[in-house]
């Protein structure tokens, strides 16, 4: 993984062996920063990342981990750089831009991932559903009271408190990493290396680079928990946590890039182009349709396990990220209106408000899952990847960043992520 010279928060200050040294808890919050990215996207990355050929694919995995850990490691330093003890991303944002930015970037932040929460409560019924109906040939309960049991589960376990979500969300990942390697090594038998071979034409292949740049932003993106990740790491090592955060970022992007592209590449080569191009004509996860064409009991039962423990990981990054941001715009409404701002108040509305959306939509059951990429890639781009390197460029307290080639790398990716969601919806 690229890694350059970094210094101690904002300040040109030297590294100290505190924050570098590893520990048990930088162990954790890898596993739940890499929980995070690890959600529904990775379902459907293989069938969108797949379709273009075996090369594209490679240059794909060569450009994800820079960008991946570059890109998160500017919004980390972004919140890191705050002067105001426990200020998380939508506080910094108001703090170095002016309150009309902070309301709006605030504003964006929320709508960027509060649909992912809402659906991540109709994927968890689902799945929940079809795996009592088809592989334990249960009668699954009403929707209603399915859905509102799984959902309020999951926001128990934010609720309790962070070190018991992030000690769950590690009791989840391990198995979920295991489960992928052994499916990745599981289909190795029904490899097809005839796509080894082929090049596309040169237009075809910087098409097809383009255009799924943004599904692996969506798929690698774990945005929404490290506002609350870069507070932790402030509460702890004060100016050294940019420099902690950085190795820890590095590390989960390693994870992610090894795990999450080995799992893409087995079900690419496993699979035809053709069989790729009617997988996503049938809007089907890549394991649903393995499943299908394999006719494979192991894939049929361990599929809907994979789908629940992604999902469950990738809510908890998810739900604190929505949660944050809608307490910031209640707190902007109520400061405009000149009233007191009693967050016992805010938190317990913040708290009915996610309950009640998601159960809600989960009932509902919409199916809106590409609706809502789509939707959210263009905000997530631009605040993970164009925010925190127009900080850079002007904000004081991140000069020391100024200068480098990844600001640069990080600042086109984001641009060429967005124009790519962009055509997708117009093109």
């Amino acid at each position: 993984m690229p890694q350059e010279n970094v210094k101690a928060s904002a300040a040109p200050r030297g590294t100290s062996p505190r924050a570098t040294a590893w520990t048990a808890r930088d162990t954790t919050w890898m596993l739940s920063l890499f929980g995070t990215a690890v959600g529904a996207g990775i379902l459907f990355l293989p069938i969108n990342a797949g379709i273009g050929g075996f090369w594209p694919l490679v240059l794909l995995t060569v450009l994800i981990g820079p960008m991946t850990y570059w890109s998160h490691r500017g919004l980390s330093r972004f919140v890191c750089s705050s002067s105001i003890r426990n200020s998380d991303i939508t506080q910094v944002v108001k703090e170095h831009f002016g309150a009309s930015a902070g309301k709006a970037i605030t504003l964006l932040y929320f709508l960027a991932i509060y649909p992912i929460v809402l659906i991540y409560g109709v994927g968890i019924t689902n799945t929940v559903s079809s795996f009592m109906d088809n592989q334990l040939n249960m009668l699954p309960p009403p929707r209603w009271m399915l859905s509102g049991v799984l959902v309020a589960a999951m926001m128990a376990v934010m609720l309790v408190g962070e070190r018991f979500m992030l000690k769950v969300t590690q009791w989840l990942v391990y198995p979920l990493v295991g489960i992928l390697i052994f499916l990745s090594l599981y289909l190795i038998p029904s490899w097809n290396l005839a796509s080894v071979g082929e090049l596309s034409p040169g237009g075809n292949f910087l098409t097809t680079i383009w255009l799924t740049i943004p599904v692996l932003v969506f798929s690698f993106n774990h945005s929404p928990a490290i506002s609350q990740f870069s507070v932790s790491l402030k509460r702890d090592y004060g100016e050294q946590a940019s420099a902690k955060a950085d190795v820890i970022l590095r590390n989960t992007t390693l994870m992610l890039v090894t795990f999450v592209m080995l799992f893409v590449f087995s079900c690419v080569l496993a699979l035809t182009p053709e069989q790729l191009v009617e997988a996503k004509a049938l809007n089907l996860p890549v394991l649903s349709y393995l499943a299908n064409v394999h006719d494979s009991g192991f894939i049929s039962y361990f599929a809907p396990l994979v789908a629940f423990i992604a999902i469950v990981s990738s809510f908890f990054g998810h739900y604190l990220g929505a949660s944050e941001g809608l307490k910031g715009i209640l707190r902007d409404i109520f400061q405009s209106q000149r009233r007191n701002v009693h967050t016992g108040r805010i938190n317990r509305f913040v708290i009915a408000f996610m309950f009640l959306t998601t159960w809600g939509v989960a009932i509902i059951n919409p199916s809106i899952l590409g609706l809502i990429e789509t939707l959210s890639g263009p905000v997530i781009a631009a605040i993970l990847y164009l925010m925190p390197m127009y900080a850079i460029h002007k904000v004081p307290a991140l000069a020391a960043y100024r200068g480098r080639a990844s600001n640069i790398f990080v600042t086109i990716a984001g641009l060429v992520a967005m124009s790519g969601i962009l055509y997708g919806i117009f093109g």
